[in-house]
């Protein structure tokens, strides 16, 4: 049997009492760093075999756990915080076990995003998980299909990379959209900064970022269809700084968005 165990983003008391039952009982651990869980499971005295499973040895790996799981062993697979396969690896070891007819169970428990929607004030009835947006190839071309969207918006950053993101948010969905960025949550720092983009962009702009980041963004509305111009008049200069750090295809995304701008001032 396979289970999938969700361990604290910040907090180690958020652990589930189910999770340390599980993680005491399993013949393996398969952890995303080794290093940070075992932190982890020295702190609750869990002593147990731990293996690494990470996004570079995961397809190499792959059969011989299927082939562990088939002889009998229970696994648990935790990452270094928040749900297994919720940006992290398992989805490639979930989908082989389903197929292979292994067991698999995933227990309830910490996940960044949740908190940070619920906390954004923002609505959460409908909403749409994007995790990390791609780094280089096709970013710009995500970035302007999702600002069409009308659910509330929930996205991972890096704290290297807020600053930029949230500008690159504004040219597309304007600046005046409500956001929401969540940093070092369940941790003593916590903040959740609310405001448009514009304010929230100059917050982090002057006081600098550290920390694990979730950004959650207002959806598009029917007011903002007409008054907002999707960064129609967005600094053609700032814009050009922008694609040009993206690297390769930057004047393919310009060429894109030009025509993406065509067909959206055409919008009734």
């Amino acid at each position: 049997m396979l289970y999938i165990v969700p361990s604290p983003i910040g907090n180690l008391q958020d652990i589930t009492l189910r999770a340390l039952d599980v993680l005491k009982k399993v013949d393996l651990i398969l952890a995303e760093d080794t290093r940070n869980s075992s932190r982890l499971l020295n702190h609750f005295q869990i002593i147990r075999p731990l293996s690494p499973y990470h996004q570079h040895n995961e397809h190499k790996i792959l059969r011989h756990l299927v082939d562990q799981l088939l002889q009998g062993k229970t696994i648990a697979l935790i990452t270094d915080a928040g749900t297994p396969g919720v940006s992290d690896p398992a989805f490639l070891l979930v989908r082989e076990c389903i197929k292979t007819g292994i067991k698999v169970e995933c227990l309830p428990g910490a996940t960044a995003f949740v908190p940070a929607l619920v906390n954004s004030g923002l609505p959460m009835n409908r909403f749409c998980f994007e995790g990390f947006l791609p780094l280089k190839k096709g970013r710009q071309s995500l970035m302007k299909q999702l600002a069409l969207e009308e659910r509330t918006l929930v996205f991972y950053e890096s704290p290297m990379r807020l600053v930029k993101t949230l500008r690159e948010l504004m040219l597309y969905f304007g600046e005046d959209r409500q956001c929401c960025v969540s940093r070092e949550l369940t941790k003593i720092y916590e903040e959740n900064q609310r405001g448009t983009l514009r304010e929230v962009h100059a917050h982090f702009q002057e006081k600098g970022v550290k920390g694990e980041i979730v950004i959650v963004l207002e959806g598009r509305d029917a007011r903002q269809r007409k008054e907002d111009g999707y960064a129609e008049d967005a600094d053609r200069e700032e814009w050009d700084d922008i694609v040009a750090e993206e690297g390769d295809g930057a004047a393919e995304e310009r060429d894109d968005r030009a025509g993406w701008e065509a067909e959206v001032g055409g919008e009734g």
